[in-house]
């Protein structure tokens, strides 16, 4: 089921049925591993970098991995499958929640995308205009690269290249939250127990820590001029439910800005389900528009 606002006030809608095949597993080797983007304190962050073959300049695609905040890894790339369509992908790694607490995985990601624009010539990429793609833990960090380009507060210093910027240009989100507010008000055991994944990003509870919440909620940071968005989620997912995406959309149709969700019938957390043959192409054409220049 697709759900589509592009300035308009208006949804298209498109059934699409999927099965759940399991879980997303990466598909290639990439061309440069394990490159320290940035040292903080004693941890290196590192990325791998997949090159499409037979093309120059490729634009860059950044994907996010998921975990929760506590675990995953850059080495699992759901996502190198975009070299197949002349894209450039960097998987790369952040610090995660047993390690710092939340600004650091978005200070993390914005460094590393700063690294890649100063770093594109020396890799034969083009970073003019970067996409990012994330799932789950790693759709929240990419929501947020997205409403918050050029905001001080989310920017940190990590890995330096300060005259760089870490804005992005175009979001794939796959089931990722977006309101720790509402999580914690239909999905209380996500964000109020102390071993939740929600109250250990954060540090504590959300309901005893709503600014800081809110401030961490890609939701609340939409405003004009943002990225536009697609997002990917399942119906039946039970782990980060359908409406954190739904928030999403409506936030963005109500700021006029370009989204669309579509819904992976029965689909779960995650799985080979989100990444079928025709979503791989919808996800491809997306970034496709967004990311290439138009011809003269």
């Amino acid at each position: 089921m697709l759900f589509h606002s592009r300035i308009l006030p208006l949804f298209t809608v498109l059934l699409l049925a999927l099965p759940s095949l399991g879980h997303s597993a990466p598909d290639l080797a990439p061309t440069h591993a394990d490159i320290v983007y940035a040292k903080v304190n004693d941890h290196e962050l590192k990325l791998d970098l997949y090159l499409p073959k037979d093309s120059k300049k490729p634009p860059l695609v950044v994907f996010i991995h998921g975990g929760g905040w506590k675990a995953g890894s850059y080495k699992n790339c759901s996502t190198s499958w975009l070299t197949e369509s002349g894209f450039a992908v960097a998987s790369i790694s952040y610090r995660l929640s047993q390690v710092a607490v939340f600004p650091a995985q978005i200070h993390d990601c914005k460094g590393a995308v700063r690294w890649l624009r100063a770093h594109a010539g020396e890799y034969g990429y083009d970073a003019t205009r970067v996409g990012v793609a994330g799932t789950s833990a790693g759709g929240h960090l990419v929501l947020l690269l997205g409403t918050t380009g050029g905001v001080p507060e989310y920017e940190g210093n990590v890995g330096g290249n300060l005259d760089q910027s870490s804005a992005v240009q175009a979001v794939a989100d796959y089931f990722g939250p977006s309101d720790f507010i509402l999580r914690s008000e239909n999905q209380p055991i996500k964000t109020e127990d102390p071993k939740s994944t929600v109250f250990l990003l954060l540090g504590g509870p959300v309901k005893k820590n709503l600014e800081l919440a809110r401030f961490a909620s890609p939701v609340f940071q939409v405003s004009a001029g943002d990225a536009p968005l697609l997002i990917i989620h399942g119906d039946k997912d039970g782990t980060v439910h359908l409406d954190q995406s739904q928030r999403m959309v409506d936030v963005y149709q109500k700021a006029g800005l370009e989204v669309a969700l579509q819904v992976v019938p029965g689909g779960g957390h995650g799985g080979n389900a989100h990444f079928t043959p025709p979503l791989r192409d919808m996800v491809a054409t997306f970034f496709t528009k967004h990311l290439r220049p138009a011809a003269p």
